[in-house]
């Protein structure tokens, strides 16, 4: 069999050196469009590095993306370093959100197969959404956690609409039904948070601005939002002159984009809404 190679092309990167390499966490995200990771001071709790690579194309399957991610490993002389703790993020759209009250442990492929096809050797795991009643039940891919113990030993890992969900939960702070659309290359997530609560959430693909803009009008016309009142608030990969924002301006009045307060922003070139998942705070 040939084995597909992809060359990753690094996007950004922080402006800064590490001088104290000593008691760090490393932060890994991956998709098959990409993959990122940021280093944190476990003493000041800051993050001190980040750097993020585009694949030239979506790879496919977890065994193109494992071979993709072996190449960075292998040429970012900062993945070589030694850590105290170690975090992944699997992104794809192989997740399911099931209440605290219908779940059943033994029944994850169950939960699953509404929404997407498993393979009986598809390895599923979940995670319990802080402060909800809520589990996330997904298909984390296998080789890469595999890859990732062999480097490192024991980590923890998550789905990275948990991470969304969690980090949306806490700083939402409004009694309206407020939208926050979490965009990536192929792909993106749609929260709708009121109160604190989750009301609704799912992650959509898309290829054309109108694939895009069709699935948020959907959603705010199912949960009876005006487009004229409610707040739409964007994290992830979009910007003021794409396409994709331009479409939804023309539909959606309250548009703003998440801004986080991590002081890594300050040195990188990039808008402080973007990887919101890794960096959002």
């Amino acid at each position: 069999m040939i084995k597909k190679s992809v060359k990753a092309k690094r996007k950004i990167r922080s402006n800064t050196l590490l001088q104290d390499k000593a008691n760090k966490k490393l932060s890994i995200q991956f998709n098959l469009d990409g993959f990122s990771f940021c280093i944190s001071d476990l003493n000041s709790a800051e993050d001190v590095y980040f750097s993020e690579y585009d694949f030239i194309e979506n790879l496919g399957t977890p065994e193109v993306l494992l071979d993709s991610i072996q190449q960075i490993f292998n040429d970012d002389s900062y993945l070589q370093l030694d850590f105290k703790e170690v975090f992944v993020i699997h992104q794809n759209s192989l997740s399911t959100l099931v209440p605290n009250a219908f779940f059943n442990k033994d029944y994850l492929a169950s939960y699953l197969s509404y929404n997407i096809k498993t393979l009986a050797t598809d390895f599923i795991a979940f995670d319990s959404i802080e402060n909800t009643a809520i589990k996330n039940v997904y298909v984390p891919y296998i080789n890469i956690n595999n890859y990732i113990f062999q480097n490192f030993g024991s980590f923890t890992y998550k789905h990275h609409s948990t991470v969304l969900l969690e980090k949306l939960l806490k700083q939402s702070s409004g009694l309206e039904k407020t939208m926050y659309v979490n965009v990536s290359k192929t792909m993106f997530d749609i929260v709708v948070i009121a109160n604190k609560d989750l009301i609704f959430y799912n992650s959509f693909t898309y290829q054309t601005k109108e694939d895009f803009i069709y699935h948020i009008l959907f959603t705010a016309e199912q949960l009876k939002l005006n487009t004229d009142i409610f707040n739409l608030y964007f994290t992830g990969a979009i910007v003021l002159d794409s396409d994709i924002y331009r479409i939804t301006y023309k539909y959606i009045r309250n548009i703003y984009f998440l801004d986080s307060s991590n002081t890594i922003f300050n040195h990188l070139e990039t808008f402080k809404h973007t990887n919101y998942t890794l960096l959002g705070l």
